[in-house]
């Protein structure tokens, strides 16, 4: 069983070679973090609290800068609840190890109020609309996520002159 400074070793692992990469300009690697989020369309989202941790996959929205989830409910809003941090992966389908394309981005979600104005915002940009969604037998839920972190890894940047994982931090605003 690993000890404590081998656990620690092993968590510290991603930031030293961060500190030592070939990094993509920002500009060049914001568009490619545009282009694995428009070219998927489902994520795993984890969320969790005190010792309950949850990670579900599910359909997701970008746009203003946020991701846009709707559901109609489970357990992730037992930790949301509690804990508005949140983690979602999005990956490609496993080609090969030179062929590896994922993003995990970290940030804060929020459950927007029904029928709001930024609730229907998100249901018009699905083709939805309010009156179809009231009349639905469970209640619409929207959990709005604002990315804090992105981290990439796709083999291809190696091609590039660029370490294959690259590390973007939004800007606060």
């Amino acid at each position: 069983m690993m000890n404590k400074e081998e656990f620690a070793q092993a968590a510290n692992y991603w930031h030293e070679r961060d500190a030592v990469a070939k990094k993509m300009p920002r500009e060049e690697l914001q568009a490619e973090i545009l282009r694995v989020i428009g070219a998927n369309n489902t994520c795993a989202l984890a969320t969790g609290c005190g010792d309950f941790v949850r990670c579900t996959p599910i359909e997701y929205s970008y746009n203003d800068g946020c991701f846009w989830l709707f559901s109609e409910g489970g357990e992730k809003f037992r930790a949301l609840a509690e804990n508005a941090n949140v983690s979602l992966a999005i990956y490609a389908h496993y080609a090969g190890f030179d062929k590896l394309e994922s993003l995990q981005v970290m940030g804060r979600a929020e459950v927007v109020d029904a029928f709001s104005l930024r609730y229907n915002e998100q249901l018009a940009k699905k083709g939805l609309s309010p009156d179809a969604v009231r009349r639905m037998p469970h209640a619409l839920h929207l959990i709005c996520i604002q990315p804090s972190r992105f981290e990439c890894l796709c083999a291809a940047f190696k091609k590039r002159g660029y370490d294959s994982r690259q590390t973007y931090a939004v800007a606060a605003k």
